[in-house]
């Protein structure tokens, strides 16, 4: 299975068909009357799509076992065919795509076992996704146009006496993006640097303007005294949500002191100096984030 550490819950809804044919309308005709000699076939098959959807990763060696947290099973019935649907619904890290359709097929199946002693015909079709919503599909956006700095914010490293890791962790994510990174720079904990640095984003007209180290507990860890000054406004919810993505992995993250906000329609991240903590509050708040664009502009939430 491949590693979702790095995600977040989100709703995840699908829809999944599968379309069982008959080979005559007296099929139908009992399928509808209740008169299958097994029993009544839209319950019994309803039924074994509901144990489906929640054994899925029992069945399908690379899927996740996950929360099956809504099921519905419904039916549109033609002269000919009858057309399954699943709908399944989560709040997870990954989606429920194949929970739908493995649902729908043992659905399909079901109809095709309880009425194969009355049509020799039956066939079963068109297993398909029909809707999928949550995660980063439904985050799909350009993001080429947006422009981002980052300022590293360390005395050993700005003397030479280390290798920056985490700056280069944040540009891999933000190319990942499609995000421009125009500047790269390093800096000693000095708040007169880090505000001349806020300072020379806005003039270039940076978008997306990221600090990393500085934001732990120790006497030379500065960057939230000497930002906090100059942000027109702090965005406290992504700071929660670095913090708290953090939390569940590493139980010293509640003592980092991350900063959100903006310097006129600029967005301004102040992110853990470690590459790791790097990593993980981009992974916590990113490609999300990127909302802000719209709202800045005027756009509607």
């Amino acid at each position: 299975m491949i590693n979702i550490t790095h995600k977040s819950p989100t709703l995840r809804k699908a829809i999944a068909q599968a379309i069982v044919c008959v080979s005559k309308p007296e099929t139908i005709l009992a399928v509808k009357n209740r008169t299958v000699p097994k029993g009544d076939v839209l319950e019994m098959a309803k039924t074994a799509g509901l144990f489906a959807a929640k054994r899925t990763a029992d069945m399908i060696p690379d899927c996740h076992p996950l929360p099956i947290e809504f099921t519905s099973v419904s039916y549109e019935i033609g002269e000919m065919e009858i057309q399954v649907l699943v709908e399944v619904h989560t709040v997870y890290k990954t989606g429920v795509e194949v929970e739908a359709m493995h649902a729908a097929s043992v659905v399909a199946l079901t109809m095709y076992d309880m009425l194969k002693p009355i049509d020799k015909g039956i066939s079963i079709e068109h297993i398909k996704l029909m809707e999928k919503r949550g995660g980063k599909s439904d985050q799909k956006s350009d993001f080429s146009k947006l422009r981002a700095s980052v300022v590293v914010c360390s005395d050993s490293i700005s003397k030479g006496e280390g290798e920056d890791k985490s700056g280069k962790a944040i540009i891999a994510k933000l190319e990942s993006y499609g995000v421009q990174v125009i500047d790269y720079v390093v800096i000693p904990d000095d708040s007169d640097r880090i505000q001349n640095a806020a300072h020379d984003a806005v003039a270039q007209e940076t978008d997306i303007l990221i600090f990393t180290g500085g934001t732990g507990l120790s006497p030379t860890d500065i960057t939230p005294e000497a930002l906090e000054p100059i942000l027109n406004r702090k965005i406290p919810g992504v700071e929660e949500a670095i913090r708290a993505y953090g939390q569940q992995r590493v139980p010293t993250a509640m003592l980092s002191r991350s900063v959100a906000g903006t310097i006129g329609k600029m967005l301004v991240l102040a992110l853990p100096g470690s590459a790791a903590g790097a990593s993980e509050s981009m992974d916590a708040v990113f490609p999300a984030i990127l909302h802000v664009f719209h709202i800045l502009g005027g756009g509607r939430h």
